[in-house]
């Protein structure tokens, strides 16, 4: 599988945050604000909002002093099982808390040896996840999901998926030409988050933003029934700023 080149992450991207994270590791008696800026190289006003982001999230902590130390979720962080049990657990609460942030379903999905596959899902009661009438891996040409994920992978690693997993009608609305799904594959801005207008199922939308870190193409997405349609682009906003936290847990 071959990856575009990434796009420039924004200050708050998990490159960042993990250069924090070491900065703070190294000061096992805490460290200042004004020293991690120095040692990371990030100005005040783009670490604050971070530090802030890395404390909700339980990574670092501050301590009475004002300086800040290694959280308790990156302490309860092991080795091997215990480590991915760990990592797993800490990502599922983040899920569910970003669930109940923008009220719809949430899924982590990763490109794994040319297929898709939807990792963690938080859903409710109230949040139904989306019904998967159609696999997942062979609907990428239609799902929020499978869209995000292709708009990661160069031409030929596209071709290879479809060529696997064939362009078909699922509604009214799926895009069955190979040539205009990938003029809006090209089109899409990597800052925007990717749309499904009853594309993959009829009664539901669904809207993903990239998660790549690395070598590694995934998606943060959520998915509404077409009676909330109306929330969709607000709440595919909050999505897009609360991924930070879900590539964190994924990098680390």
């Amino acid at each position: 599988m071959a990856l575009k080149p990434e796009p420039k992450a924004p200050f708050h991207s998990v490159q960042y945050a993990l250069r924090v994270l070491e900065s703070v590791s190294t000061h096992g008696n805490g460290v200042t604000e004004a020293r991690i800026s120095r040692e990371t190289g990030l100005p005040p006003g783009h670490l604050a909002p971070l530090l802030l982001t890395l404390r909700r999230e339980g990574y670092v902590e501050q301590v009475t002093d004002g300086a800040y130390v290694i959280g308790s979720s990156l302490l309860e962080l092991g080795s091997g099982a215990a480590r991915r049990r760990a990592l797993e657990g800490r990502l599922q609460q983040t899920l569910a808390q970003l669930r109940d942030s923008v009220g719809a379903a949430v899924y982590v999905s990763r490109y794994v040896d040319g297929e898709i596959r939807v990792t963690q899902v938080a859903d409710g009661p109230r949040t139904p996840a989306v019904n998967e009438w159609v696999d997942f891996r062979s609907a990428a040409h239609a799902s929020a999901i499978g869209k995000c994920l292709l708009t990661q992978l160069d031409q030929n690693a596209r071709r290879d998926h479809l060529s696997r997993h064939r362009i078909a009608r699922l509604t009214s609305h799926t895009i069955t030409n190979e040539k205009v799904l990938f003029s809006k594959l090209d089109s899409q801005p990597a800052t925007v988050p990717v749309l499904d207008l009853q594309e993959y199922a009829v009664g539901t939308v669904c809207a993903a933003v990239p998660l790549t870190a690395g070598s590694s193409a995934g998606c943060l997405a959520l998915s509404l029934p077409i009676e909330h349609a109306h929330r969709l682009r607000a709440a595919a906003a909050t999505l897009n700023r609360r991924a930070a936290p879900v590539l964190l847990s994924l990098s680390l």
